[in-house]
Protein backbone atom coordinates (compact mmCIF):
# COMPACT_ATOMS: atom_id res chain seq x y z
CA UNK A 1 0.00 0.00 0.00
CA UNK A 2 2.91 2.38 0.76
CA UNK A 3 4.52 1.31 -2.36
CA UNK A 4 1.90 2.13 -4.41
CA UNK A 5 0.78 6.00 -2.67
CA UNK A 6 4.32 6.25 -3.31
CA UNK A 7 4.50 5.50 -6.98
CA UNK A 8 0.87 7.76 -7.23
CA UNK A 9 2.72 10.84 -5.56
CA UNK A 10 5.64 10.31 -8.18
CA UNK A 11 3.31 9.76 -11.02
CA UNK A 12 0.79 12.43 -10.63
CA UNK A 13 3.57 15.70 -11.07
CA UNK A 14 5.10 13.64 -13.92
CA UNK A 15 1.37 13.17 -15.50
CA UNK A 16 0.58 16.83 -14.99
CA UNK A 17 3.63 17.93 -16.40
CA UNK A 18 3.13 15.48 -19.53
CA UNK A 19 -0.42 17.53 -20.16
CA UNK A 20 1.41 20.63 -19.73
CA UNK A 21 3.93 19.79 -22.58
CA UNK A 22 1.25 18.63 -24.91
CA UNK A 23 -0.67 21.83 -24.51
CA UNK A 24 2.57 23.67 -25.07
CA UNK A 25 3.02 21.81 -28.33
CA UNK A 26 -0.25 22.14 -29.43
CA UNK A 27 -0.24 25.91 -29.00
CA UNK A 28 3.03 25.82 -30.76
CA UNK A 29 1.71 23.83 -33.86
CA UNK A 30 -1.37 26.89 -33.53
CA UNK A 31 1.23 29.87 -33.72
CA UNK A 32 3.54 28.32 -36.85
CA UNK A 33 -0.29 27.48 -38.94
CA UNK A 34 -1.02 30.89 -37.89
CA UNK A 35 2.67 32.13 -39.22
CA UNK A 36 2.32 30.59 -42.42
CA UNK A 37 -0.63 32.30 -43.52
CA UNK A 38 1.97 35.17 -44.79
CA UNK A 39 0.51 38.08 -47.17
CA UNK A 40 -0.20 36.78 -50.64
CA UNK A 41 0.12 32.87 -50.26
CA UNK A 42 -3.12 31.10 -50.40
CA UNK A 43 -4.02 28.98 -47.67
CA UNK A 44 -6.35 25.99 -48.09
CA UNK A 45 -9.75 25.88 -46.15
CA UNK A 46 -10.92 22.10 -47.33
CA UNK A 47 -8.74 19.17 -47.35
CA UNK A 48 -10.93 17.45 -50.13
CA UNK A 49 -11.72 14.45 -47.73
CA UNK A 50 -13.00 15.79 -44.81
CA UNK A 51 -15.03 18.44 -43.02
CA UNK A 52 -11.52 19.38 -40.65
CA UNK A 53 -11.96 22.90 -39.63
CA UNK A 54 -15.69 22.92 -40.16
CA UNK A 55 -19.18 21.78 -38.39
CA UNK A 56 -22.42 21.51 -39.68
CA UNK A 57 -24.08 24.92 -39.44
CA UNK A 58 -27.30 24.45 -37.25
CA UNK A 59 -30.14 25.56 -38.74
CA UNK A 60 -33.16 24.52 -38.14
CA UNK A 61 -34.37 21.61 -40.66
CA UNK A 62 -30.80 21.82 -42.16
CA UNK A 63 -30.20 19.01 -44.75
CA UNK A 64 -27.29 16.78 -44.65
CA UNK A 65 -23.78 17.87 -45.13
CA UNK A 66 -21.23 14.85 -46.76
CA UNK A 67 -17.79 14.84 -48.23
CA UNK A 68 -17.59 13.28 -51.57
CA UNK A 69 -15.16 13.63 -54.34
CA UNK A 70 -13.69 15.94 -53.17
CA UNK A 71 -16.65 18.02 -52.46
CA UNK A 72 -18.74 19.12 -49.76
CA UNK A 73 -22.35 18.39 -50.71
CA UNK A 74 -24.80 20.35 -48.66
CA UNK A 75 -28.18 18.60 -48.84
CA UNK A 76 -31.57 20.67 -49.32
CA UNK A 77 -32.26 22.02 -46.04
CA UNK A 78 -36.10 23.57 -44.95
CA UNK A 79 -35.02 25.69 -46.16
CA UNK A 80 -31.50 26.13 -45.49
CA UNK A 81 -28.26 23.95 -45.02
CA UNK A 82 -24.99 24.59 -44.00
CA UNK A 83 -21.21 24.61 -43.09
CA UNK A 84 -19.25 27.10 -40.64
CA UNK A 85 -15.48 27.67 -39.99
CA UNK A 86 -14.12 26.81 -36.43
CA UNK A 87 -10.86 28.44 -36.71
CA UNK A 88 -9.17 31.48 -36.89
CA UNK A 89 -10.11 34.26 -39.70
CA UNK A 90 -9.19 37.59 -40.58
CA UNK A 91 -11.62 40.35 -40.23
CA UNK A 92 -10.47 42.19 -43.16
CA UNK A 93 -7.55 42.78 -46.20
CA UNK A 94 -8.31 38.98 -47.12
CA UNK A 95 -9.67 37.15 -50.16
CA UNK A 96 -11.46 34.01 -50.22
CA UNK A 97 -11.82 32.08 -53.40
CA UNK A 98 -13.90 29.04 -54.23
CA UNK A 99 -15.84 26.27 -56.90
CA UNK A 100 -19.31 26.35 -56.46
CA UNK A 101 -22.23 24.07 -58.39
CA UNK A 102 -25.82 24.07 -58.12
CA UNK A 103 -26.68 20.69 -58.21
CA UNK A 104 -30.72 20.41 -57.97
CA UNK A 105 -33.40 23.39 -56.85
CA UNK A 106 -33.65 26.28 -57.52
CA UNK A 107 -32.07 28.87 -54.91
CA UNK A 108 -29.43 30.12 -53.57
CA UNK A 109 -26.72 26.85 -53.34
CA UNK A 110 -22.90 28.30 -52.29
CA UNK A 111 -23.99 32.26 -50.09
CA UNK A 112 -20.64 32.82 -48.64
CA UNK A 113 -20.92 34.62 -45.00
CA UNK A 114 -17.78 36.52 -44.12
CA UNK A 115 -16.31 39.44 -41.54
CA UNK A 116 -16.35 42.96 -42.34
CA UNK A 117 -14.35 44.31 -39.70
CA UNK A 118 -16.37 44.02 -36.48
CA UNK A 119 -19.65 43.30 -38.51
CA UNK A 120 -20.56 40.61 -40.97
CA UNK A 121 -22.15 40.03 -44.38
CA UNK A 122 -23.53 37.48 -46.78
CA UNK A 123 -22.76 36.93 -49.99
CA UNK A 124 -25.68 35.63 -51.96
CA UNK A 125 -25.62 33.41 -55.15
CA UNK A 126 -28.76 32.70 -56.79
CA UNK A 127 -30.96 34.11 -54.10
CA UNK A 128 -34.67 34.93 -54.19
CA UNK A 129 -35.76 32.42 -57.15
CA UNK A 130 -32.26 31.44 -58.67
CA UNK A 131 -30.75 34.72 -60.03
CA UNK A 132 -30.06 37.11 -57.48
CA UNK A 133 -26.31 37.52 -56.66
CA UNK A 134 -25.29 40.45 -53.88
CA UNK A 135 -24.69 41.47 -50.53
CA UNK A 136 -27.13 41.01 -47.69
CA UNK A 137 -27.18 43.71 -45.73
CA UNK A 138 -25.86 47.60 -46.60
CA UNK A 139 -27.47 50.22 -44.54
CA UNK A 140 -30.48 47.72 -43.27
CA UNK A 141 -31.02 46.88 -47.49
CA UNK A 142 -30.98 43.29 -48.84
CA UNK A 143 -28.92 42.29 -51.84
CA UNK A 144 -32.28 42.22 -53.81
CA UNK A 145 -32.76 45.62 -52.63
CA UNK A 146 -29.47 47.54 -52.55
CA UNK A 147 -26.90 48.71 -55.18
CA UNK A 148 -24.87 45.26 -55.09
CA UNK A 149 -27.86 43.61 -56.91
CA UNK A 150 -27.30 41.76 -59.91
CA UNK A 151 -28.76 38.70 -61.94
CA UNK A 152 -26.50 35.51 -62.94
CA UNK A 153 -28.26 32.71 -64.97
CA UNK A 154 -26.20 29.78 -62.97
CA UNK A 155 -26.55 26.09 -64.71
CA UNK A 156 -27.53 23.09 -62.95
CA UNK A 157 -24.36 21.21 -62.10
CA UNK A 158 -22.21 23.76 -63.41
CA UNK A 159 -19.06 24.15 -61.17
CA UNK A 160 -18.28 27.88 -61.13
CA UNK A 161 -15.07 29.97 -59.75
CA UNK A 162 -16.18 32.50 -57.09
CA UNK A 163 -14.07 35.38 -55.28
CA UNK A 164 -14.35 37.62 -52.90
CA UNK A 165 -12.13 40.38 -51.53
CA UNK A 166 -12.73 42.68 -48.40
CA UNK A 167 -10.70 45.54 -47.68
CA UNK A 168 -11.15 48.33 -45.29
CA UNK A 169 -13.43 50.55 -47.57
CA UNK A 170 -14.61 48.47 -50.54
CA UNK A 171 -15.93 44.51 -51.19
CA UNK A 172 -15.00 42.73 -54.81
CA UNK A 173 -16.34 40.06 -55.71
CA UNK A 174 -16.03 37.96 -58.93
CA UNK A 175 -17.63 34.99 -60.49
CA UNK A 176 -15.67 33.09 -63.62
CA UNK A 177 -13.56 36.09 -63.05
CA UNK A 178 -16.19 38.54 -64.12
CA UNK A 179 -16.77 41.22 -62.26
CA UNK A 180 -20.21 40.66 -60.09
CA UNK A 181 -19.97 43.12 -56.69
CA UNK A 182 -17.81 46.42 -56.57
CA UNK A 183 -19.16 48.64 -53.62
CA UNK A 184 -17.32 51.68 -51.51
CA UNK A 185 -18.72 50.51 -48.10
CA UNK A 186 -16.65 53.68 -45.90
CA UNK A 187 -19.34 55.00 -43.56
CA UNK A 188 -21.95 52.34 -44.71
CA UNK A 189 -23.76 50.08 -42.27
CA UNK A 190 -22.45 46.51 -42.97
CA UNK A 191 -24.99 43.63 -41.27
CA UNK A 192 -26.99 40.27 -41.41
CA UNK A 193 -30.01 39.46 -42.65
CA UNK A 194 -32.39 38.89 -40.00
CA UNK A 195 -32.80 35.15 -38.98
CA UNK A 196 -30.52 32.16 -38.79
CA UNK A 197 -27.85 33.47 -41.58
CA UNK A 198 -25.79 34.78 -38.29
CA UNK A 199 -25.24 30.83 -37.85
CA UNK A 200 -23.02 31.44 -40.54
CA UNK A 201 -20.72 33.58 -38.74
CA UNK A 202 -17.57 34.09 -38.83
CA UNK A 203 -17.34 32.50 -42.18
CA UNK A 204 -19.53 30.35 -43.48
CA UNK A 205 -21.49 28.39 -46.45
CA UNK A 206 -24.94 28.17 -46.73
CA UNK A 207 -27.61 26.69 -49.60
CA UNK A 208 -31.42 27.58 -49.56
CA UNK A 209 -33.58 24.36 -49.99
CA UNK A 210 -31.41 23.86 -52.70
CA UNK A 211 -28.29 20.98 -53.11
CA UNK A 212 -25.25 22.37 -53.27
CA UNK A 213 -21.45 21.44 -53.52
CA UNK A 214 -18.33 23.07 -52.97
CA UNK A 215 -14.93 22.89 -53.15
CA UNK A 216 -11.06 24.39 -53.40
CA UNK A 217 -12.21 26.70 -50.60
CA UNK A 218 -8.84 28.83 -49.77
CA UNK A 219 -7.88 31.96 -48.65
CA UNK A 220 -4.98 34.86 -48.08
CA UNK A 221 -4.36 37.93 -46.75
CA UNK A 222 -3.82 40.96 -49.05
CA UNK A 223 -0.80 42.62 -49.49
CA UNK A 224 -0.36 45.90 -47.45
CA UNK A 225 -0.89 48.93 -49.53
Amino acid sequence: MLYSVAVHRILRPRLLLAILACLAAAAQDARQDSAKAKPGEWQSLFDGKSLQGWRETPFTGHGAVRVEKGQIVLGPGAPMTGITWSGSYPRSNYEVRFEGARLAGGDFFASLTFPVEDSFCTWVTGGWGGDIVGLSSIDGWDASDNETRSYFDFETGRWYSLRLQVTGDRIQAWIDDRPIVDVNIAGRRIGLRLGEIKLSAPLGFASYNTTGALRKIEYRLLRPQ
